[in-house]
């Protein structure tokens, strides 16, 4: 049976809400200033304090992570991420020496505007230690979520995928557009992760910046 996977488009970033038999599990949380939508879009499918069971974090970025802590507290949801990638979230260490591969994204002018939000965010973030870490090939039955956790670093050192065994795969910014992450951190492995998810029997994938797309091999 496919997952229902709801998208929860915040502006330019994505969180996805999954439905499972005792609630729902929340796969990122977008950025601070987009809580009130977050909560709305989280109201409509009666998702609230009790029934979010777990909050997966795809990697670090403070466009992925800015709800966590708010989200724990008020949820009383336990937030789970790759252990890799834990710094970033419990000290607001978002820099990261990470290069653009995107022509575009390397002019100048959108450059520093990238740099000036990301400073904002990051100067506004709330700081959490996650409730757990999940490992490579881990099942996530036991958390009430019929799906794998896949690591595929590149973008970041903790980045992860979902995978579910209908062929639906959440990406986190590891696949944009269908095509590789601009911003990497390590390129070799980003390489090593595509080549992975090519292996794997993907369908459709749900990524964290514009809509979902039919996964073909690269």
């Amino acid at each position: 049976m496919a997952p229902q996977i709801q998208t929860v488009n915040l502006g330019f970033v994505n969180c996805y809400l999954v439905r499972t038999g005792e609630g729902f599990v929340l796969i990122d949380t977008g950025i601070r200033g987009k809580r009130q939508a977050l909560e709305a879009a989280l109201s409509r499918v009666g998702c609230k304090p009790g029934t979010l069971k777990l909050v997966v974090i795809t990697h670090g970025d403070v466009d992925h992570t800015g709800n966590c802590a708010y989200l724990r507290q008020t949820y009383g949801a336990p937030i789970a991420m790759h252990v890799a990638d834990s710094e970033m979230v419990e000290h607001g260490e978002m820099r990261q020496n990470r290069i653009v591969k995107s022509r575009f994204l390397r002019t100048m002018h959108v450059f520093m505007r990238l740099f000036r939000v990301s400073e904002r965010m990051a100067a506004t973030f709330e700081k959490f230690k996650p409730d757990f870490y999940l490992e490579d090939g881990q099942n996530l039955k036991d958390r009430g979520l019929d799906a794998t956790v896949v690591h595929i670093p590149g973008h970041t050192a903790g980045s992860i995928g979902i995978s579910f065994p209908s062929g639906d795969f959440i990406c986190g910014d590891t696949l944009q557009k269908g095509s590789p992450a601009t911003i990497i951190a390590d390129e070799a492995q980003l390489t090593s992760s595509i080549v992975r998810l090519s292996a794997l029997n993907l369908k459709t994938v749900y990524p964290g910046h514009g809509r979902q797309f039919r996964w073909a091999n690269p």
